[in-house]
C-alpha cells in the first residue's frame, strides 16, 4: 500500500499471470450504521490474465446487529468471501514499452484510483451484500425469548392509539 486504503496493484496488471497476496484489516470508519466489535481482516488475492483483474478473497468481523424479533442487541460474525473481475486495457509493460496495461472498472461508484484498489469501497460493497436481513437472538424466531415475551405483555397492558380505544369501549358499552 503507498496511501492509507489503497492497494497498488499496477505489479499484477504489468506482469499478468503473477500473483499477489495481501492481508488486510480494516475498520471501515466512515460506516456509521454497522457497530463493529472487531476489525475486517482477511486476505486478498490479486492476479491478471492480461484482460482482466481477478480479486479473490475471505474476510471476516464481529459486529453488534438488534435482534428482529425482541430487539435486543446480538453479537454475530460476517464473513465475506470476495471473487470479482474487472477489465484491463492496454499491453502489459512486461510486454513492451509502447503502452501499459489499466484497469478499466465499469462500476457505477469509485473502486480504483489509476491502478490502486480503494479497499474499503471494495470491502464495504460486499459488507452490505453479506450482512443478514433478520438477525435473531439465541432463541430465534419459535423459542422462548424472554424478552420477546416480555414486550408482548406490556403492549397488552398499553391503550394503544386513543382513538382505538374509544372505539374498543363503545363496542363493550354495546353488547
Amino acid at each position: 500500500m503507498n496511501r492509507a486504503g489503497l492497494l497498488d496493484l499496477n505489479e499484477a496488471l504489468q506482469h499478468p499471470g503473477r500473483t499477489l497476496w495481501y492481508e488486510m484489516s480494516t475498520e471501515l470508519d466512515q460506516e456509521e450504521d454497522l457497530d463493529l466489535v472487531s476489525p475486517i481482516e482477511g486476505t486478498l488475492e490479486a492476479v491478471s490474465t492480461g484482460n482482466l483483474l481477478l480479486l479473490k478473497g475471505h474476510f471476516a468481523a464481529r459486529a453488534v446487529f438488534e435482534c428482529s424479533r425482541c430487539t435486543a442487541p446480538i453479537e454475530q460474525t460476517i464473513e465475506l468471501d470476495i471473487e470479482e473481475q474487472f477489465p484491463v486495457e492496454g499491453v502489459a509493460s512486461s510486454y513492451g514499452t509502447q503502452d501499459f496495461a489499466r484497469v478499466v472498472p465499469d462500476e457505477p461508484y469509485q473502486l480504483f484510483e489509476g491502478n490502486a484498489l480503494i479497499v474499503d469501497a471494495l470491502i464495504r460493497q460486499m459488507l452490505i451484500v453479506n450482512l443478514p436481513l433478520q438477525p435473531v437472538c439465541e432463541y430465534g424466531w419459535d423459542g422462548d425469548c424472554p424478552e420477546a415475551r416480555e414486550r408482548i405483555i406490556e403492549s397488552q397492558n398499553e391503550p394503544g392509539r386513543l382513538e382505538f380505544h374509544r372505539l374498543k369501549n363503545l363496542l363493550e358499552e354495546g353488547t
